[in-house]
Order: C-alpha cells, then structure tokens, then sequence
C-alpha cells in the first residue's frame, strides 16, 4: 500500500538489505513519503533477482555489500536481461570506483551510510519528480530539457525544513567548505569555530550533524598534554542534511 497521495501510480520499491534492522528502517523510510509503495524487503542479490522476475518494480533501493554477492552485481544482472528499473544504491562504502561502477549500471542516486530520514526522503521526492517528467509526455528537445531532466533526479540537498531544529543550511555548508579546505588533517570544533567566527559549542554541533550524516568521520587528535581533542575530516560521498 501506498502512504500518500502523489501524483500517478505509486512508485513499487524494492527494499535489498541484509541487516534486518536497517532493512525494516529503510522500508519506513520509503513508506513515510507520499506516492511510493514498497512491494517487498529481501536480504540477498539471488532473491533481489527473483523479486524483480515475479514483481513489478520502479525502484531498487540497494545495498551494495550483499551476503551472496554486491548490488552492483546485482545492476549488472538486470541490465544484461533488458530490465530498466531505477536504483538507489546504499552503502558505507565512500570509495570512488565503486560510485563510478554504479553509475555506469544506472544507479540513479547514492546514498552513504548513515543516513537520516531527511536524507531519504529527498532523494525519493527526487526520483519522483524525475518520474513525474518522464510521464508527462513532453518531447525533450534542447539541451536544458535533458539537463533539468537529470537534475531532477541527481541533485537535491537536503532542503532547509529537513534540518534538525538549530542547523541552518547557510551555516551547515560553510562548515562542509571548512572541513573540504582543511585536506586529510581535518578541523576540530574549535578551529572551525575561529574559522567562521562562531562559538566551539556551534561549531561542535554542525561537525556532529555532519558526522551522523557521513560526510566526515571522527578523528582523535593526541597533543602533548591534556585529553585527546576530537578532530573530524572531512569523508567524500556522504550527503549534508
């Protein structure tokens, strides 16, 4: 069943996830967000395979690491049969060819563990404004078309009203900037904080949203007195939001 009222057909979704925890959170996920349907929740790529071949479905929302193989085998599989189905690939992994192998599968968004709800639901009202063009007839006919087309499917932050209470877009990107400035040595809280002329405490909790978000991992810095100060640097493939 769907959980809203979007425009069209709901969106069948199959949720490929072995950790069943993290499975059942991202079927939530998916079925808090109006006009889509999630059609069913599999652990392994053999029954990702054997769902698509018994079920219609518009999206895969897929895990990369599988117990019988990876997501990206996955991909490879379907396309080699004719199958179009979108995908959205999830994983901790924030390696470069592993993005660049999804995407030349046709992976159309990539998610990096861990991940809010927030960050969730952009990218599924995304995808479902890029359904939504696709639907509509229209003939692409211009550069722009097929660049606003795309863009309606692979850009998208987090939109302000999906930001924790006290985090500003504004500031939350000044932040990232910080941390992408500072290369592999990364930036404690106090030092952004004098960077952006703000407090260590303001400081400290973007750095912490930014962490949860995946874009920037946790760091112990080790001086030569007093406690280690935690240093966060800056993590390529997460998504701020």
């Amino acid at each position: 069943m769907t959980t809203g009222t979007g425009p069209g057909p709901a969106i069948r979704t199959l949720v490929v996830e072995d950790d069943p925890i993290a499975a059942e959170a991202n079927a939530g996920y998916v079925r808090r967000v109006a006009g889509f349907e999630v059609v069913g929740v599999v652990g392994s790529a053999a029954d990702a395979l054997r769902a698509v071949a018994a079920t219609p479905v518009d999206l895969l929302l897929l895990d990369v690491h599988l117990p019988d193989g990876n997501g990206l085998d996955v991909l490879r599989r379907l396309r080699s049969t004719g199958r179009t189905v979108d995908a959205i690939m999830v994983t901790r992994a924030r390696d470069l060819a592993v993005v660049q192998a999804a995407v030349a599968f046709g992976a159309t968004q990539y998610l990096v563990k861990p991940f809010t709800a927030a960050v969730v639901r952009t990218k599924l009202e995304a995808h479902r404004e890029y359904r939504a063009r696709l639907g509509a007839g229209a003939p692409v006919v211009a550069q722009g078309d097929v660049d606003e087309l795309l863009g309606a499917v692979r850009g998208g932050a987090v939109p302000v009203g999906g930001l924790p209470k006290g985090i500003s877009r504004e500031s939350l990107d000044a932040v990232v900037r910080a941390l992408a400035g500072a290369g592999p040595t990364g930036l404690t809280a106090s030092e952004v904080g004098a960077l952006l002329g703000t407090s260590r405490i303001t400081a400290r909790r973007y750095l912490e949203h930014i962490a949860e978000t995946g874009l920037a991992v946790r760091h112990a810095r080790y001086g030569s007195t007093g406690r280690p100060q935690v240093e966060y640097r800056a993590q390529p493939g997460g998504v701020a939001g």
